[in-house]
């Protein structure tokens, strides 16, 4: 899919590196940083402008995305990952 290429631009090894420096995924159960990075490419692909949007479109194709390690997206789930997430994981990745 489109959304797999998407993927394909981004070093696997080196964001893995980029959330072990800064403990993204520390006292994380189960939205990792790589989840965080799938939905929002999602919602960047896609256009989207809130998490309830997100979140909404994202549980519609729910199977279709279960490859990727995402099951359900909760938007306060998400809210909290994007609020006390470390910027600089991201930042680092597309510089």
């Amino acid at each position: 899919t489109i959304f797999q290429q998407l993927h394909q631009f981004f070093p696997r090894h080196d964001f893995t590196r980029f959330v072990n420096n800064h403990g993204g995924d520390d006292y994380v159960k189960k939205f990792t940083c790589q989840n965080q990075l799938s939905v929002m490419l999602y919602a960047q692909a896609t256009g989207k402008t809130s998490l309830r949007d997100i979140a909404t479109g994202l549980n519609v194709y729910q199977n279709s995305f279960y490859h990727l390690g995402l099951t359900s997206v909760n938007k306060s789930t998400l809210a909290h990952a994007n609020a006390t997430g470390s910027y600089e994981i991201y930042e680092k990745l597309f510089y």
